[in-house]
């Protein structure tokens, strides 16, 4: 099994257990090992009083990328720190995309920056996330038993 294969794998086994992505309507692509394209809709129920979409939710949409990015390798990995700058604006009804791409992954730690993206190419958010391994494979979990 190659690298690509492992990531689709773990990809499968979070995605299978993530309620809150699932809940947001966030749908997960995985190009290879160290990316994954995180994608949602704004939807009514995630604007604010200007008809924005919430910051927290962009924050969300980034770390859901940012996490199935640094979990590629079969290793359990959360996010140490992350931060976000708010570059424009997403309303109701655009459809945004963010992509995550690994600066660097060492034994333990890896760096991750995620662009948030509109359906017009225009950039919402930039995300920076730093990312700590356990050292735990992630694959243990048996998808078939996983309700999807």
């Amino acid at each position: 099994m190659d690298s690509a294969d492992i990531a689709q794998r773990c990809a499968d086994v979070m995605y299978a257990r993530d309620a809150a992505s699932k809940a947001l309507g966030i749908r997960v692509d995985i190009p290879g090992a160290g990316e994954a394209v995180a994608c949602m809709t704004v939807r009514d129920d995630m604007v604010n009083g200007f008809d924005v979409c919430h910051g927290g939710l962009l924050f969300t949409l980034a770390d859901t990328a940012f996490a199935f990015a640094c979990n590629a390798y079969d290793n359990r990995t959360f996010a140490a720190a992350a931060s976000i700058e708010f570059i424009r604006p997403a309303l109701l009804g655009d459809e945004l995309r963010a992509i995550a791409r690994e600066d660097y992954r060492g034994t333990k730690r890896g760096l991750y920056t995620v662009e948030v993206s509109n359906q017009r190419n225009e950039v919402v958010a930039m995300f920076h996330g730093r990312s700590a391994s356990r050292g735990e494979p992630l694959l243990i979990y048996d998808t078939n038993s996983i309700e999807n």
